[in-house]
């Protein structure tokens, strides 16, 4: 019999790396940047709760990269990430929960358009992203659920005025605003499973639909991450994120700003521990 201070209605997951890359060019006859180095750090938690007809899923991640060559002063920042997400669910029938979720996305540290390092184009809390909605989740495996909502709250912060003063504003907020409310409906689905031996893959995909406003320019962002396990300790860590919100402000190589679609990919070689409990 279980007691009420048993961990056992409890799953947890711990999941990280730290990948490094180094250049050294010396005579080097076909040229290159001298001297390189990169760092990346990805922390993934999960903490998942089922007992009875209640379940709760929380998950963590956190990742942070940094690149320095010899020809450019300083450091220059690579990745950003901090995102939390819970959903509580109470059971309606066969693989469906009657489900509350929240969801928040920020960064740890200012970013920048490079080459200019002079004005800061995000920040801590600049933009954060908050997502509050009901409605019903979908699980018919442990490795893969999908949360629909026809209904939810989306909020979008920008504490730097600095940030919203500028001719194009940022993130869809301009002036003395901070904030921007946006009512919608929203689908959140998440899949981790081994694909192969050794080889983890973990899906998440955030589609938004503000009602009130372009209801048709869905906000979009689908994230991946494949971990491939080498040994106990080295793995090779590619992550993508993919992201298209019309509220966005994105540098393109032109050096206008305009709503586009956004790509990031890191590839790496390091580190890994993972723990199961």
């Amino acid at each position: 019999m279980r007691s009420d201070t048993d961990t056992s209605y409890w799953k947890s997951k711990y999941e990280s790396t730290l990948g490094f890359s180094h250049t050294s060019l010396t005579n080097w006859a076909k040229g290159g940047e001298n001297y390189s180095l990169s760092s990346n750090l990805m922390l993934n938690i999960y903490q998942d709760y089922k007992r009875k007809n209640l379940s709760w899923n929380n998950y963590l991640g956190i990742a942070y990269g940094i690149s320095k060559q010899q020809s450019i002063e300083g450091l220059r920042k690579t990745d950003d990430k901090i995102n939390f997400l819970t959903k509580g669910g109470l059971y309606a029938w066969r693989h469906w929960d009657y489900t509350g979720f929240f969801e928040f996305k920020s960064q740890f540290s200012n970013g920048f358009a490079y080459p200019n390092v002079k004005d800061h184009i995000s920040r801590f809390m600049a933009p954060a992203y908050f997502q509050l909605s009901i409605g019903m989740n979908y699980k018919p495996a442990d490795y893969f659920s999908v949360f629909i909502s026809p209904v939810g709250a989306r909020l979008t912060v920008v504490t730097d005025t600095s940030l919203t003063h500028r001719q194009e504003g940022a993130y869809g907020i301009t002036g003395d605003n901070t904030t921007l409310w946006q009512v919608g409906g929203s689908i959140n689905a998440i899949f981790k499973k081994d694909i192969l031996k050794n080889i983890n893959l973990m899906s998440k995909l955030d589609i938004f639909s503000n009602y009130r406003e372009n209801p048709e320019k869905i906000i979009v962002g689908w994230e991946n991450n494949v971990l491939m396990k080498v040994n106990k300790y080295i793995s090779i860590n590619l992550s993508t994120m993919l992201i298209y919100d019309d509220k966005a402000i994105a540098v393109t190589k032109s050096r206008k700003f305009k709503d586009i679609l956004q790509f990031r990919e890191t590839f790496g070689i390091g580190l890994a521990y993972t723990i199961f409990h």
